[in-house]
């Protein structure tokens, strides 16, 4: 508790599973937390697949980023379990691993390039040929060439899991308020905390941009569960796919990337997924299509998440920016955002994502912060 006469010890905008997990983890012990959102749980997330796989999504150049995805995969377990007791809620929270496919001889080649740059990290990656990949997943097709299997890659059901949050976050005391923040000054706070994901950017001038993302949702005939247990991450034909099945039946195939900023769903993206779907798992033809949607990631220049303070602004708490890694990466940004407001020294594991790497940063920002 603060004794300053300010309204709250911490106002977190964004009421996304970032910004409700970091306002849990602070009610919780024991400060006055107001979340601001006026739809909670309508970013990103929304439209999310819920992937917790820092082994399979480990790419050439990004490090630092592989290591933060690890850090928070570790703690899933634990987040989970502790999630679930607070709140006697399930949230699809499955650990049968990853399989990652190459359909063609040419798709082949170019997974391996990736695992074997994984391997070089040390991360379990097991080859796997397809006489092995179909032992795993008798649905996959029988012309695929071969894949891997990254046994610690999970996911979670983000449709369910931001409610849970939620209610995690309201139980521990945290107050939801149901209006958009305009500008911070407006906040009556010690400290605010930015969880805004592509929103962040008009209000703190970092560099988030959207990030479309097109993403379908099918539903297993007679509501049995999908023919297969695995999430499957494969190229066919030169097209990166993945499809996570759920328990209820539900399969999510996913995902374009486009730098776009519409919401809009195309022919071509359903087309281009369905087909690559399909071609990976045959019977995805004969499951009903439920969904088609589009929504926008936040994206910084270095695909990175933006963690910590604000250049010249040690009482603005940045958490955004995770672009496709929102949901692995919320219980290490709640930790390590918790601690940094409770204690004011950042983790080590906060070094590489601080606001003030990109260039021009600090100066946007001093000059108008509140723009």
């Amino acid at each position: 508790m603060t004794g300053d006469g300010t309204a709250v010890d911490v106002a977190v905008v964004g009421a996304g599973p970032i910004g409700l997990a970091i306002a849990w983890r602070l009610a919780a012990r024991g400060l006055r937390v107001v979340v601001h959102d006026p739809t909670p749980g309508s970013g990103a997330s929304a439209v999310a697949a819920g992937m917790l796989s820092p082994v399979a999504e480990a790419y050439f150049g990004e490090r630092q980023l592989t290591g933060l995805l690890l850090a928070s995969a570790a703690r899933w377990p634990a987040f989970a379990a502790e999630l679930t007791e607070a709140t006697g809620v399930e949230f699809g929270y499955r650990t049968e691993g990853t399989l990652m496919v190459g359909l063609t001889g040419d798709d082949l080649a170019e997974a391996r390039r990736l695992w074997a740059y994984q391997q070089g990290l040390g991360l379990p990656v097991t080859p796997l040929l397809p006489s092995g990949l179909r032992d795993r997943e008798p649905a996959l097709a029988p012309r695929l060439r071969g894949g891997a299997l990254a046994p610690t890659d999970h996911q979670v059901d983000p449709r369910l899991l931001v409610p849970a949050l939620r209610t995690a976050a309201q139980r521990a005391g945290a107050v939801l308020v149901p209006r958009p923040v305009r500008r911070l000054s407006d906040l009556d706070a010690r400290v605010i905390v930015v969880a805004a994901g592509c929103g962040a950017a008009a209000l703190t001038g970092l560099p988030v941009r959207p990030v479309k993302g097109q993403i379908l949702r099918l539903r297993a005939p007679g509501g049995v569960a999908p023919c297969f247990r695995h999430v499957v991450r494969g190229y066919a034909d030169g097209e990166q796919v993945y499809v996570v099945p759920r328990a209820d039946g539900e399969v999510v195939l996913g995902a374009t990337v486009e730098e776009r900023t519409d919401t809009t769903v195309t022919a071509g993206a359903v087309l281009r997924l369905l087909r690559a779907g399909v071609d990976l798992l045959p019977e995805l033809a004969e499951y009903d299509l439920v969904e088609a949607v589009a929504g926008l990631r936040p994206g910084t220049p270095d695909n990175a998440p933006v963690l910590g303070p604000l250049p010249g602004r040690p009482d603005v708490l940045a958490a955004t920016g995770h672009h496709r890694h929102g949901i692995v990466l919320t219980p290490v940004t709640a930790d390590l955002i918790a601690d940094l407001v409770l204690t004011g020294v950042p983790d080590p594991l906060l070094a590489p994502f601080r606001a003030d790497r990109f260039p021009g940063t600090a100066r946007t920002i001093q000059e108008d912060p509140w723009s």
